[in-house]
């Protein structure tokens, strides 16, 4: 809403009941898409919520013989209806101060989920953002399965239950005022938190607020808004936490104070997975200054002191038996060599009569998926609660992982959501905060466990190895089948995804659920999430997994970027042999008029196929997923004069000077958030394709801590960066947290095949090349920096 808007908004909607008194009767009418059920909740002051399980019908036809299944139904159909059963228990309080309170069932990490949900209950309650408080919520167990933040599904499943909750509350707010005046509702209207009438009179929200609470819970329906007379959706908005982001108040989880909570740290394993037998030196590292407690736990030997400089002290110092685990001896090409031997064959012969193939083979090396705030929580054991404080996507679960450790029953453990520096899938999984848990039991004490930077990429969740293998077979100038064979480690789907496939899965048309009853997991989430929106052929893309020795993790986008920049590489090698531009072709064979508008975009303002220097070129590519499509033109610099240039401290490498990315994300409520979600994916595929890997050796990887874990610097950047937001002119959002990562990825290994010449098979194309000195891994963690200030810029 504008603040300073003196226009009379629509009043209150349309209430589905017999008598009009705002009760419905007990099998309710059908339903629209803009007509819904909720409820008004017994208690002092206002509070609704959102039914939408009432009058529910499939729309959804048979499966099609062409289409692949995740254009019938995809992941984020699957959460969606996992979220809808207890879609009513989110709801929407009006104080007596006129102001709105919402607890968001999903997890704030830098993605603007919080500034774009107080924009659907500002459209909806006519009330200025200012007034509105969103915070994230407790581990709530009675949500079931609508509590879990992943898969770019938050705004998708949400949108709805919040705006029919916000709508329902300022329906009763007109209701109270109309008794209040001697009026009917439908004379009055709402505007910046008032109700106004024909003269101008306004009652403020906060003086109705009582009025409108009910004493019971009833059930009413209401019409939502049209797109058309939209306010707020759609605007530009800056976040609501950004000034508390940039200034140092917004508190992550290590910035809590909780009584009694010392710094606390683990000394980890040299090896990946490793275990502590014993440490030989307790009676040493206890009178170390500051150090007031050790113990052993499963995954290392913790420590608790005054400070962390003092942890880490202790650390060092510490003499540790370990058990090197499965994976001793093992390195990069072992891992390889085992993908290869589980690769499933390919169903089209080599070479068949008369007809021509491309057979490309692609590997993909570990990648880690820490993010920019370290893994970090506090936790508070006592003999019978626990309270847990700490960045979780899925808390539920998070919970009752961490009441089992405990020993206790699931309502004797409190989980806390705080808002995390970034999460790339780290936090789907809450190993930090059992450990906490575990460390607190042991010591009897509250602890603040903050990981080491060097910890991350050698004992945290890592992206699989994997290798992805594409057959097209072609015949006078038509692709006649597309196969994909993509062989990966396991990806560990333990963190509440896996649940909601086993709960839902039945939900999906019949056809579909009749094909996905027979897979597992992995292979589940890989054929809900990857579509080819290109007509060619006889399409198959298919999983194997194999090795489950590692901590691995659903990294940003899952399987897609790997299998997106094997695909459109091989659609560049196609175009190639047929002799045709790479941008002609994909226009040739897409088959979906919102993908194809988004490649029509990038090429247009990208300025496809100009001239450029040799040793320069422009890539391009599209990923279809979450309801909506990204395209991505970018243009890279691999002369020697760029690739050998020098940075201090850095690891240079080719360079991608413009980049240009078009979404279309379905509904978009806040464009400048879409953007930013954009460049933050574009960097994460940028790094993907050039610089970004774990290199395993002896059962150790070599990497730790960002400055020799090589995401995307600034000198990577691409000076030239625009992003188009598509308005596919639907009312319904689509997923965007994850959307660029894929495409992006995909038209930076495009652009370099084409400037150098030569298909890149291995990623990150720096793999094979190691430019630092692997920090010790005995001990693991290196001494705490004392001049910082020398390494600024």
């Amino acid at each position: 809403m504008h603040e300073s808007s003196t226009t009379a908004r629509s009043t209150t909607g349309h209430v589905d009941s017999p008598g009009g008194t705002g009760e419905v009767a007990s099998s309710p009418p059908g339903l629209d898409r803009r007509r819904f059920v909720g409820y008004v909740l017994g208690g002092a002051t206002l509070v609704t919520a959102a039914d939408l399980t009432l009058g529910r019908v499939p729309a959804r036809g048979a499966v099609p013989s062409l289409p692949q299944i995740p254009e019938i139904y995809d992941l984020e159909d699957l959460q969606t209806d996992a979220a809808l059963a207890t879609s009513q228990l989110i709801t929407v309080t009006i104080r007596e101060d006129g102001t709105a309170a919402f607890e968001l069932p999903r997890m704030e990490v830098g993605q603007g989920i919080v500034t774009s949900t107080a924009m659907i209950l500002a459209e909806e309650l006519d009330l200025p953002m200012r007034k509105i408080e969103v915070t994230l919520a407790p581990a709530r167990p009675e949500l079931l399965m609508n509590q879990l933040t992943g898969g770019s599904n938050t705004t998708v499943s949400t949108f709805t239950p919040i705006r029919v909750a916000a709508a329902i509350a300022r329906q009763q707010l007109l209701e109270a005022a109309a008794a209040r005046l001697g009026t009917d509702a439908d004379r009055l209207s709402t505007i910046s938190g008032a109700v106004v009438d024909g003269a101008g009179n306004a009652i403020p929200y906060g003086e109705l607020a009582a009025d409108a609470a009910s004493q019971v819970v009833k059930q009413v329906g209401v019409t939502l808004r049209p797109r058309e007379e939209y306010r707020v959706i759609g605007t530009g908005r800056k976040r609501t936490d950004a000034k508390a982001a940039v200034t140092g108040q917004k508190d992550f989880s290590t910035d809590l104070q909780v009584k009694g909570a010392k710094p606390t740290m683990v000394c980890r394993p040299p090896t990946h997975r490793g275990r502590p037998v014993r440490l030989r030196n307790e009676k040493q590292i206890l009178k170390m200054k500051g150090v007031t407690h050790v113990a052993q736990i499963p995954t290392g030997i913790a420590v608790r002191a005054k400070t962390f400089g003092q942890c880490i002290d202790a650390i060092r110092k510490m003499d540790v038996e370990w058990d090197l685990g499965d994976l001793a001896g093992e390195n990069d090409e072992s891992i390889l060599a085992g993908l290869r031997a589980a690769e499933l064959p390919m169903a089209v012969p080599q070479v068949p009569i008369l007809a021509e193939q491309v057979d490309l083979d692609f590997e993909f090396m570990f990648r880690s998926s820490a993010a920019l705030e370290p893994y970090a929580a506090i936790a508070d054991v006592r003999e019978d609660r626990a309270e847990i404080w700490a960045g979780l996507k899925v808390p539920i679960l998070a919970q009752q992982n961490i009441a089992q450790e405990l020993g206790m029953t699931q309502d004797q453990v409190k989980v806390n959501v705080v808002t995390g520096g970034g999460s790339f899938g780290h936090k789907l999984f809450s190993d930090h905060a059992i450990e906490a848990a575990q460390i607190s039991q042991a010591m009897g004490k509250p602890v603040k466990l903050m990981w080491h930077r060097a910890d991350e990429p050698r004992q945290g969740r890592l992206h699989p190895m994997c290798t992805s293998r594409v057959r097209a077979t072609m015949l006078a100038g038509q692709v006649l089948s597309f196969e994909q064979r993509h062989t990966s480690v396991v990806t560990d789907f333990s963190h509440g995804l896996g649940e909601i496939i086993t709960s839902t899965i039945d939900e999906a048309p019949t056809e579909v659920g009749r094909y996905l009853g027979g897979l597992g997991f992995a292979e589940t989430i890989f054929t809900l999430t990857q579509e080819l929106p290109y007509n060619l052929g006889a399409i198959t893309q298919l999983l194997m997994e194999t090795d489950q020795r590692f901590s691995t993790g659903s990294m940003r986008n899952i399987y897609s970027p790997d299998v997106c920049v094997a695909a459109e590489l091989t659609m560049d090698e196609i175009a190639r042999r047929m002799g045709k531009d790479p941008l002609e072709l994909r226009l040739e064979l897409c088959r979906n008029d919102r993908v194809r508008a988004a490649i029509e975009a990038v090429a247009k303002r990208g300025n496809w196929g100009r001239s450029m220097p040799k040793g320069t070129a422009q890539g391009i590519a599209v990923h279809k997923e979450y309801k909506g499509c990204t395209a991505v033109l970018v243009e890279i610099d691999c002369r020697p004069r760029t690739v050998n240039r020098k940075v201090r401290n850095a690891v240079t490498g080719p360079r991608v000077t413009k980049a240009v990315i078009a979404v279309d994300a379905g509904l978009v409520i806040n464009p400048i958030g879409l953007e930013a979600q954009m460049q933050g994916g574009f960097m994460d595929g940028l790094a993907l394709t050039l610089t970004s890997s774990c290199h395993l050796e002896d059962g150790r990887f070599l990497e730790a801590s960002w400055d020799n874990y090589f995401y995307t610097r600034q000198w990577n950047v691409p000076p030239e960066m625009e992003v188009i937001v598509m308005d596919p002119d639907v009312d319904q959002p689509g997923g965007a947290g994850e959307a660029a990562v894929g495409s992006s990825a995909a038209a930076v290994a495009c652009a370099y095949a084409r400037a150098t010449g030569s298909v890149p098979t291995r990623f990150p194309i720096n793999h094979d090349t190691i430019s630092f000195k692997p920090k010790s891994f005995i001990p693991p963690v290196p001494k705490s920096p004392t001049n910082g200030l020398k390494f600024t810029y």
